[in-house]
């Protein structure tokens, strides 16, 4: 392109090669330019490769693995080159794969269960198909509708990665007109694809199946007004749900899987969050979850919650500080995060279930026997904040005389070591001095909290007014940290902090004491 720019008369390689007779497609896919050409949409060379015959070829090399003792080019430029100009988004060559029945099947034969799916090739399948959906959507969605078993072949590889981005194409808005896009997708709710997907959440499958059919399931839980994801929230799915979270015989391992789809079922913007870059489109406002959909989760929360427990798991973990007998687990993990959730929707049967069912208080044991595990203190202390910030007088109430919230927390801070007690999880190396509990900073925020409702609720500034032990250690203890820890008042005469400002105050501590500014500022705070 650069001698035609200048002027010059030179051909470039590409035309060079188009001028001869006899010519190969090799031969194009071996210039480092073509490329280049195809997206400044050369005509001679776009008439060339629009032919059926070369674009089956394009096809077969980016779905054909090479022959064995084949060299590099065969093996990795062709098939590169292939996959860049299929996905051009140049009109004819799209229009041309597209409307012909026979080369979309070859395209979509990569799925047949007795080939092999390396991961290069699946990658460049995924990127042709997905291209193929954003700029040809209804002319795929007809090849689909004739050709039902694409679905099954599709799920049945899932848990390649590159396959699953060609499922949430299916199911995941991505045009700027996103209601018209949805309506495109009402035919997919007659299909058996959710069903599919469901069932790959069950223990005979992969872990990487498992996780990629629940990832694909959330995104269809974000998707707003959607047929789609209306069935999905419906009773009989949800039953399929906990079927799997509770039913399995290895319940621990899908148990995960299943409720991560239950989670953004309830919250779909949680996933939104979690899952960036997509690029699909994200709306402004979020679904709720309906009451039903709520209610029948509810039906099954009791035998959720005796997954809790950690009586007769034998299991031992080895840790820097002891051991845990046993560990918490991912799935305890989980099912907290779903408990903190279940409260974000403010439904009053949520609230009544989890207080009638004691989970506030099995969480609550959970956070104090497992003092370093900073992610259930996290999910633990949302918990904590939905019952204090929702105003309902029972959960409240609950919250602070039924599971002792507040002289559990003074009784923490008052001695902040791991200390072994028999029948606890949490058991310190002998010979070695308890390390504090890391649990200190959630607490002390819990504590504010506690303090700054009780300004606006006359039930919490009772409980609290009421017990003289809390009244001395927020006047001489919770006051004066919430002041040292205030980095507004970390200041050297007119100018805050030089060492907070630092982007590498977050490489650790030790160069908070090393700014000799920051000494200065914690003597003027300390006195």
């Amino acid at each position: 392109m650069f001698w035609r720019m200048a002027g010059l008369s030179t051909a470039s390689p590409v035309e060079s090669l188009l001028d001869r007779d006899g010519f190969t497609l090799e031969e194009l896919l071996d210039e480092d330019e073509l490329i280049q050409e195809c997206k400044s949409l050369n005509t001679r060379l776009i008439n060339f490769l629009r032919g059926k015959a070369q674009i089956e070829q394009l096809v077969k090399y980016i779905i054909e693995e090479p022959p064995e003792g084949a060299d590099n080019k065969r093996a990795f430029r062709f098939p590169y080159f292939a996959c860049e100009i299929l996905t051009c988004e140049i009109e004819v060559i799209m229009r041309t794969l597209v409307e012909d029945e026979e080369l979309m099947g070859l395209l979509f034969s990569f799925l047949e269960p007795d080939r092999p799916h390396g991961t290069l090739l699946a990658g460049y399948f995924s990127k042709v198909v997905v291209c193929l959906l954003r700029q040809k959507m209804d002319s795929v969605k007809k090849y689909l509708q004739v050709h039902h078993g694409i679905f099954k072949k599709l799920v049945d590889l899932i848990d390649i990665t590159s396959i699953m981005e060609v499922l949430i194409r299916l199911v995941v808005v991505d045009d700027i007109d996103h209601s018209f896009h949805e309506s495109r997708l009402q035919w997919l709710v007659e299909t058996d694809l959710l069903e599919m997907l469901v069932d790959k959440l069950s223990s005979p499958n992969s872990f990487e199946a498992r996780a990629n059919a629940a990832d694909t399931l959330s995104a269809v839980c974000r998707l707003t007004h959607s047929e789609l994801a209306t069935k999905l929230s419906s009773p009989s799915f949800i039953e399929r749900l906990f079927h799997h979270t509770l039913d399995d015989d290895d319940s621990r391992s899908t148990l995960v899987h299943s409720l991560t789809v239950c989670i953004s079922l309830l919250d779909p913007k949680r996933y939104a969050m979690a899952v960036p870059n997509r690029g699909q489109y994200i709306p402004e406002s979020f679904p709720t979850a309906s009451p039903e959909t709520i209610n029948h989760m509810l039906q099954r929360l009791g035998g959720l919650l005796k997954l809790l427990s950690v009586d007769g798991d034998e299991r031992i973990l080895p840790t820097t500080y002891g051991e845990l007998r046993p560990p918490l687990g991912s799935h305890r993990l989980k099912i907290v995060e779903f408990l903190a959730v279940l409260l974000h929707t403010s439904s009053e049967e949520a609230q009544q279930a989890l207080v009638k069912l004691g989970a506030i208080q099995r969480v609550l044991d959970l956070f104090f026997d497992y003092p370093f595990n900073n992610l259930l203190h996290h999910h633990v202390e949302d918990i904590v904040t939905s019952c204090i910030e929702s105003n309902n007088k029972m959960l409240i109430e609950h919250l602070l005389v039924d599971c002792h919230l507040v002289e559990r927390l003074l009784e923490a801070d008052e001695n902040p070591f791991a200390v072994s007690i028999d029948n606890k999880p949490t058991v310190s190396a002998s010979g070695k001095a308890s390390p504090r509990i890391g649990s200190l900073g959630h607490l002390t925020r819990i504590a504010n909290k506690l303090a700054q409702a009780a300004n606006n609720n006359s039930d919490i500034l009772d409980h609290l007014q009421g017990n003289p032990k809390w009244v001395e250690w927020q006047s001489d203890v919770l006051q004066k940290r919430n002041f040292i820890e205030n980095v507004c008042q970390w200041t050297c005469g007119e100018s805050a902090c030089t060492c907070w400002q630092n982007p590498l105050v977050g490489l650790g501590l030790n160069m908070f004491f090393e700014c000799s500014l920051h000494l200065e500022c914690m003597q003027t705070i300390l006195g």
